[in-house]
Order: C-alpha cells, then structure tokens, then sequence
C-alpha cells in the first residue's frame, strides 16, 4: 500500500463513516475501481479507530455529561440517553459478530454493493419527508432499540449505519439535527468493540508509515465530517446524499455488467 492509497482510502472513511453514504461500500469500491489489492480487513477497521478518535473527541463533552448522569442516583436526561445508547448498541454488536465472516466475503460483492446504495437511498428519502416533530428528549427506550436494529444492517457495505440510524430516526419523526447526534454517539461503542475484535489479528509488520498517515487522516476528516453535517442539517436536507448515492450505485451497477 502505497502513501498516496492509504491517503485515499482515509479520506473516503472519514467522509463515509459519519454522512450517510457508507465507509465500508467506498473501503471496497475505490480498490476494485482502480485495481488496487484489497487492504484487509484489518486496515480498514484501524481506518474506523481514526474515526472512534474523531467522535470521541467531538462529543468528549457529551460523554462526560453521560457518564456523570449513569452514575447519578437521580433521573436525567444524561442517565435516560446513555441508557438507551448501550441498549441500541447491543443488536448491531451482537449480528455484527455473527456474520463478521460473511462482511469479509459474501457481502463484499460490488453488486450487492451497488443495489443497497440505491436502496437505502430510497428509505432514506421517504423517511426524510416525514415531518420533524421531536427531540432526543422525547425518545423512547423502544424507539432506541429500533434504531439500534437498523444499525445491525450496516454489516453490509452499501446500507451504511450513520445511513441505516438517521433513516430509522428520520422514520421515528426525530429532528434531522438529533438524528445525527444520536447516531453520532451511538457510534463509539460499536466502532470500538469492532476495533478490539479485529485488531487482533494485527501484527507488528502490518504498522508502517501508510498505515499511520490512513488512521490520522480518517480522524481529519471524520472530524470535520461530524461539524459539517451537524451544521447542514441545521438548515437543510438528506436529498443530496440521497442523489449522491443513487449515482454511485448505478454507476457501479453498469460497471459491473460491463466488465
């Protein structure tokens, strides 16, 4: 892997990993595009831990705020939300390490890749014209659970899981702005536990210089990722993301055939 790939490829996952447009769809696309060596499994996790970093330190404030009211013996909004977070963690953590065998292999197929980008397009669209009517304070300890669910779909490149949570949220008629937040905070434990679980394979000559310039640079732009989106959807729509990855999802259909 070269400097310039590994650069690359942490772009694309610092985008992908926080817009709904799927990190794991791009990490497979972009090598069999160019005809690049696929860079294992184990890269492309260690790409997610330049994104856990990004989160993190996003919403440090927030966690704190969390972790405070999980161990406060009063009833908060902290203590209800950070509450909800580890339930809604559980079913993608749990189908995420059932099939970790099948998202190295079967559901890597560009096909496949190409059909869910299109797919989740469309439920994104008609969850994102459902009105916006409440906020992470109203949610319910079911609702984060369904959230929660539609995370598991994630462990197939193309769905995407800020794509998949923002769509179930949108469905739940949350605030776009919360729907992001919620999926945003949701990501650090499963991002983490995947990192445990994969970077166990990792040996010392997988670490050299590409490897290290692809982590920081996820963390770069996944960090800058978060500010934009929480920003745009102050004011605007899902709808380019959407078109975004119905272009993508043709194109790579018709590639498909072609070749």
């Amino acid at each position: 892997m070269t400097i310039f790939q590994a650069v690359i490829l942490g772009i694309v996952q610092g985008l992908g990993e926080f817009l709904p447009i799927s990190s794991s769809a791009h990490l497979v696309l972009i090598p069999w595009l160019f005809g690049w060596n696929y860079m294992g499994i184990t890269f492309d996790v260690a790409l997610h831990m330049g994104t856990l970093l990004a989160v993190v330190l996003y919403f440090w404030k927030d966690w704190i705020s969390l972790f405070k009211g999980a161990l406060s013996r009063k009833p908060s909004n902290e203590k209800r939300l950070f509450w909800y977070l580890v339930i809604a963690t559980i079913p993608g953590a749990l189908i995420g390490f059932a099939l970790e065998d099948k998202a190295a292999t079967v559901f890597r197929s560009p096909l496949l890749i190409g059909i869910m980008l299109i797919l989740l397009g469309l439920i994104l669209y008609w969850a994102d014209n459902r009105r916006q009517l409440r906020t992470l304070e109203t949610m319910t300890l079911m609702e984060a659970l369904l959230i929660g669910l539609s995370q598991a779909l994630a462990i197939i490149p193309g769905v995407s899981r800020a794509g998949s949570t923002m769509t179930a949220a949108r469905l739940l008629s949350l605030k776009r702005e919360d729907a992001a937040r919620f999926s945003f905070l949701m990501s650090t434990p499963i991002i983490l536990g995947a990192g445990i679980l994969s970077l166990r394979h990792l040996q010392p000559s997988d670490i050299n210089l590409s490897f290290v310039i692809g982590i920081c640079t996820a963390f770069i732009v996944g960090l800058l990722s978060i500010s934009f989106l929480l920003r745009y959807l102050k004011t605007s729509n899902f709808k380019v993301f959407v078109g975004y990855r119905f272009i993508i999802g043709i194109t790579v259909i018709i590639i498909y055939f072609l070749r």
